[in-house]
């Protein structure tokens, strides 16, 4: 028979009343108390650093293995060619998903000229070929812009050549400074007599927005297109694609493509996208993917680990070069944006996903160069894309003079002007957004609870799966271990640690008041900070923000348990959501097994009742309180505090002073929650079960009238659709970004069917 928590604590030692643990060396020397059932907890050091560090071995160890996961999802042969095609098709699809190439193209009949009254589009000409400057369609009201070169006589193909993210197209003619005689390979393709499209691609400059977070121009695009299922990727290669599309409405010639950097990336997506491209050339790109979280993160995309390195993709292409040189150098450092690095390929990781490549699809045709960026270049092109010369030709020469028809270009305008576009092609997306939400959620049935709840369960699994992810671990025997570090009159505390996955520990402070009845099992209120928070800090200290609110809840009679999440050490928990996201995984995949383990145990204390465990959170454990009881249902009720709001809006808006896009928080963007759950739709897969917002009037996370709007869906569910009247609330309360305290516990007394104390 279970011991009472009340009854006895097992005295093992003693241990001076403290919220740190004991070394293991010292722990045999000491006595200390645990809780019945228990084994002493004997950690030392910062449990919460420890926390963060072993879910960083266990992403890390998750990333390793991915290669080899990927590697059995990729036959070695097909029945047949139709086969073989049906799954590259697949493959093409899920490949666009991942990058936001989800946009329908805008047809055109040609790019336009761009020209003024005081300069011609024609910016340069040479004996056999004139350079314009020229823009053409892509998506929305997006716009891709560059240089177009179209040879005098009729042309013998068509290529897209993609510089890096920092070389504008007329650096890659030597038409402005800042790219080498040598590597101006562009030259040599015009002289051939190939029809030559340059598109800008949006650059790394690197500044404060709104005055605030410091990033680059693609970090900033990607911040909100990220949130909306788009991508500055997927942008830039729509930009490719329609150029394909316009060029290959130039006749049968064949079409290529060539980049370097960043522009060696988007040609390889877009080529592993759109078979018309038949020859690809990449320079300073191809190597391992797993390194993905270190680099910059306009570069992160959503689950493209789980079946996407550099080897998938370029399975997917037709003949393909890899120039292992002339990769960028990039460090950026962590002042609001995210840090990131970009450095030259190991070449045994290079070989290793050719050797890759090889082994997943043999009968691929790739040419694998190495040497300076110039001579791999010269070579790759000789090889690729001129039939008529050898290895070993100098290709460098530009024999032709290319005379420049003014002095002035508009390399600075257009950039300002492509990150504009693609800001409002953003925002145009975040204005439709409640209009796709509607549409994806339109499958819910509100005849009654038990329908909703029914037909709710397939959304919920999209939401574990598809914008949470989920891992595919086993949870660990518990193995709970235990000490005590307080005494309070009406509550003792004790640290508690609980197995979650090998690498992967649960780790909070229980509070047990001290008048349980053995026959009248207690209710029990797992109570979570915010940002950098700890489980001390909603205990004792009265905090500005908590005000103990878990120690008040004790003396009222609760029990409680305050975990501690992994959202604390910056720069070193905001990795952990980059190195979660390639794996289709975020934060809340490691915090919600943590919850698990934590509401199974607490089932096993015979003081709790183990249909009454409630969640209630402030800030980011407001915003665990949207995300943690949909998939955690032993949660019986939500209360979301101090974050509540229209959460895309404010992750995605780059006209409102409250949005993340200026903020230091570069891991809070998630997904494609534009097109799927914003923090109704959240609500919607607690309900039925009872949820309130706690919302003080001068919170900065949002304006009172932001919360108002998306709560008032909330309520219109509860209260008019499903007849729940009494199980969604919200309480306004004068005050900041805090627990107030009042309204909240008398819902957890009135829902948990508890008695409040006498006033």
């Amino acid at each position: 028979m279970r011991l009472l928590l009340a009854s006895a604590a097992v005295l093992i030692a003693s241990l001076p009343i403290s919220l740190f643990a004991q070394s293991e060396q010292n722990a045999q020397a000491n006595r200390i108390v645990v809780l019945p059932n228990t084994s002493p907890l004997t950690l030392q050091g910062d449990l919460a650093e420890q926390l963060v560090a072993g879910a960083d071995a266990f992403l890390l160890r998750k990333t390793a293995e991915s290669a080899g996961q990927r590697d059995k999802t990729w036959p070695k042969t097909f029945e047949n060619d139709e086969a073989r095609a049906r799954f590259f098709a697949d493959k093409r699809t899920r490949l666009a998903r991942l990058l936001g190439v989800r946009d329908e193209r805008v047809k055109f009949t040609a790019p336009e000229l761009l020209a003024t009254t005081e300069q011609s589009a024609l910016l340069a000409e040479a004996d056999s070929y004139q350079v314009f400057a020229v823009r053409w369609p892509t998506v929305g009201e997006l716009n891709a812009a560059g240089l177009l070169i179209e040879p005098k006589a009729k042309a013998v193909a068509s290529i897209i050549v993609l510089p890096d993210a920092d070389q504008s197209p007329e650096q890659m003619l030597g038409l402005v400074a800042g790219t080498p005689h040598e590597h101006q390979y562009t030259r040599e393709f015009a002289e051939a007599g190939y029809r030559v499209l340059i598109p800008a691609l949006l650059s790394r400059k690197y500044e404060a927005r709104n005055g605030r977070a410091k990033m680059t121009d693609r970090e900033f695009i990607y911040r909100s297109a990220f949130e909306l299922g788009r991508h500055v990727i997927g942008y830039e290669v729509q930009s490719v694609l329609a150029g394909v599309d316009w060029l290959a409405t130039r006749g049968k010639t064949p079409i290529g493509v060539v980049g370097v950097g960043e522009g060696a990336m988007i040609g390889l997506y877009a080529s592993a996208l759109d078979p018309r491209i038949g020859k690809t050339a990449i320079i300073g790109y191809f190597s391992r993917k797993e390194h993905v979280w270190e680099q910059p993160i306009d570069r992160n995309l959503f689950g493209v680990l789980n079946e996407f390195g550099d080897a998938e993709v370029a399975a997917l292409t037709n003949d393909l070069i890899v120039v292992d040189a002339g990769y960028p150098t990039l460090v950026l450092p962590s002042e609001g944006g995210a840090p990131g690095e970009l450095k030259p390929a190991d070449a045994s990781e290079v070989q290793a996903e050719l050797a890759r490549l090889a082994n997943i699809s043999p009968q691929q045709t790739v040419t694998h160069l190495r040497g300076s960026a110039p001579e791999a270049a010269a070579e790759a092109l000789a090889l690729g894309f001129f039939p008529h010369r050898t290895p070993g030709d100098d290709l460098r020469g530009n024999d032709e003079q290319l005379v420049a028809k003014h002095d002035k270009f508009d390399v600075e305008g257009r950039q300002v002007r492509l990150l504009h576009a693609m800001d409002r092609n953003n925002q145009q997306l975040l204005n439709e957004s409640p209009y796709v939400r509607q549409e994806f959620m339109k499958g819910l049935e509100t005849s009654s609870p038990e329908a909703f709840a029914k037909s709710s369960a397939a959304y919920r699994e999209k939401f574990k799966h598809e914008t949470i992810g989920w891992f595919d671990e086993p949870l660990l025997a518990a193995k709970p271990r235990t000490r005590r570090i307080s005494e309070h009159p009406q509550y003792t505390g004790y640290e508690v640690v609980l197995d979650v996955w090998p690498e992967v520990f649960a780790y909070g402070i229980l509070l047990v008041p001290k008048d349980i009845d053995p026959i009248q099992p207690r209710p029990v209120v797992v109570c979570q900070h915010g940002l950098e928070g700890r489980p001390q800090d909603v205990v004792q200290g009265n905090h500005g923000a908590y005000h103990d609110y878990a120690a008040k809840l004790a003396e009222r009679g609760f029990i409680t348990f305050a975990p501690q999440n992994l959202y604390i050490g910056q720069d070193k928990f905001r990795t952990l959501q980059r190195k979660a996201n390639p794996l289709g995984k975020t934060l809340f995949s490691l915090i919600i097994p943590q919850h698990q383990q934590i509401v199974a145990w607490l089932k096993t204390l015979p003081e709790v009742d183990d249909e009454r465990i409630a969640f209630y959170g402030l800030s980011y454990g407001g915003k665990s309180a949207m995300r943690i009881p949909p998939l955690v249902p032993e949660y019986c009720l939500s209360i979301c505090s101090a974050d509540f709001n229209d959460w895309v809006w404010k992750n995605a808006s780059t006209r409102s002073p409250y949005s993340y896009v200026w903020t230091g928080e570069y891991e809070i963007f998630e997904w494609d929650l534009g097109s799927t759950f914003n923090y109704s739709e959240m609500a919607a897969l607690i309900a039925p079960r009872p949820f309130m917002v706690e919302r003080g009037h001068f919170d900065g996370v949002a304006p009172d009238e932001r919360v108002a709007l998306e709560f008032a869906k909330v309520r219109h569910l509860y209260q008019a659709k499903l007849g729940l009247r009494d199980r969604c609330e919200i309480e306004w309360f004068v005050g900041p970004h805090m627990i107030n305290g009042q309204g909240t516990f008398r819902f957890l007394h009135h829902h948990l069917n508890w008695p409040e104390p006498p006033q």
